[in-house]
């Protein structure tokens, strides 16, 4: 009889659980690679109605010469909060605001009830500066994927960021932000643009530097927008005046959706996607953005602690919770001096773990560092992307969002992976955008309003 000896499997370590979340160069070739061919789908006639990144023409096709002047109007809806701005352009500027709470009721309410809110915001902002006799310009930013059938007209494709508003999917929010304004009757207001709030970044950034050709958000959820040249976009049903190019909204946050992505999504992406208002959509943006990357890291957390590496194999009821470690306290873990864990100590306390050692504080700080390198390097490969189909010898990514502004690594990460990824003798520059959802928006407003003079 053969004795047969079952000797324990030796524990894993920490970082040999967190290494699939680690990427490699061929990895994030592959994932450019892959990017580049889902691009042409989304523009290409034929290709489109099944392309899961849509490359929607927002209609925006001059950028700012730094000369417009003028007073403008902005909304900005793109989260929980709605802003309403009055901007003045010119040798002397300045941007009067005031912030708006989209209450959750309103947010997963009928879309009615979203649109009124808004007018009802709008009408109060007005009144309070006296401004109703002046019909003013307005940009209107919409930082929703939508398809865009004019400067004016955008049909919302679907909901993100947890808005789920009945009755808005396929319908001109325009004409419904236009309906609820009306409905009240008590202010002027002329639209003159909807944009997405990439493209005001880009418009924001491009309004000082004349060489930005790309958009990008990092923030609650991602997206880019880029210059494409009307010969490459299949899609164009405009004129083909001067100049030949447009900007093309590519609602990257789909990335993925069919699959394309498999290859280096892991089981956390898996358990976060199932566990979402949306399974199964916006894949790309579910390893990257600022809604996320805090749940991922505590689902590696947990994992750690459940095989007995970190905190002596005792979690805590607040850290067993969904959505309880803020991708906010990755940012402030990796603020930390290398060695130095009071950051870490502080938020670990917060979720009621009192006993972490140095080793546990290192540990916890090493599963942020893998979530946040993995989004800086998957947003990287996107922009190298981009940079690679502009082909111009130096552009300038207009960047902005809660990650890329606040994550103390973010930019450093992506410049250097992004310098790996782009064409040899190309230049480029990450240049964080001042307010694009507002001044990004009247400065829309403001171009069209010249054109239509």
């Amino acid at each position: 009889m053969r004795v047969v000896c079952c000797w324990p499997k030796p524990k894993r370590t920490v970082r040999e659980i967190c290494e699939e979340l680690i990427l490699s160069q061929e990895n994030l070739k592959e994932v450019c690679d892959v990017l580049h061919e889902e691009l042409n789908k989304g523009l290409g006639k034929d290709t489109n109605p099944e392309a899961t990144i849509k490359c929607f023409p927002t209609y925006v096709r001059e950028l700012p010469n730094g000369k417009e002047k003028g007073r403008f109007l902005a909304l900005d809806l793109g989260g929980t909060n709605f802003r309403v701005l009055l901007i003045q352009l010119g040798e002397k500027c300045s941007m009067d605001s005031r912030i708006y709470a989209v209450p959750q009721p309103i947010m997963v309410g009928p879309g009615d009830g979203l649109f009124d809110h808004i007018a009802e915001c709008l009408a109060s902002f007005i009144k309070e500066r006296e401004l109703g006799d002046e019909l003013l310009p307005l940009g209107f930013t919409f930082s929703f994927p939508c398809k865009q059938e004019g400067l004016t007209k955008a049909r919302l494709a679907r909901w993100t960021k947890g808005f789920k508003c009945a009755g808005v999917e396929g319908r001109d929010v325009v004409e419904l932000l236009k309906a609820a304004i009306a409905r009240r009757g008590d202010v002027k207001i002329k639209i003159c643009a909807i944009l997405n709030d990439t493209t005001g970044t880009l418009m924001s950034c491009a309004w000082k530097n004349h060489n930005c050709r790309i958009g990008l958000i990092v923030g609650t959820g991602t997206n880019a927008c880029y210059m494409e040249k009307l010969e490459k976009v299949e899609l164009w049903d405009g004129d083909l005046d001067e100049p030949h190019q447009v900007i093309i909204n590519t609602e990257w946050g789909a990335f993925g959706d069919n699959g394309c992505l498999d290859f280096i999504r892991t089981e956390y992406d898996n358990n976060i996607d199932c566990e979402s208002i949306n399974p199964g959509r916006q894949l790309y943006e579910k390893m990257i953005s600022g809604m996320y990357m805090g749940e991922i890291a505590r689902q590696v957390i947990i994992r750690l602690v459940a095989e007995g590496l970190l905190f002596d194999g005792k979690s805590s009821e607040i850290l067993e919770e969904k959505g309880s470690f803020f991708t906010k306290y990755i940012s402030e873990i990796e603020s930390d001096k290398p060695g130095d864990y009071n950051n870490c100590r502080v938020i670990l306390e917060e979720l009621g773990l009192n006993s972490a050692t140095d080793t546990d504080c290192a540990n916890v700080r090493h599963v942020c560092e893998c979530v946040s390198r993995r989004a800086a390097y998957l947003a990287a490969a996107g922009v190298a992307v981009l940079l690679n189909r502009i082909g111009e010898e130096s552009v300038t990514v207009a960047v902005d969002g809660s990650v890329y502004r606040f994550h103390p690594h973010f930019h450093n990460l992506m410049t250097e992976q992004i310098s790996h990824l782009i064409k040899p003798g190309m230049k480029f520059g990450l240049m964080l955008s001042e307010d694009g959802s507002g001044r990004g928006a009247a400065l829309v407003a403001a171009v069209a309003s010249r054109n239509s003079r």
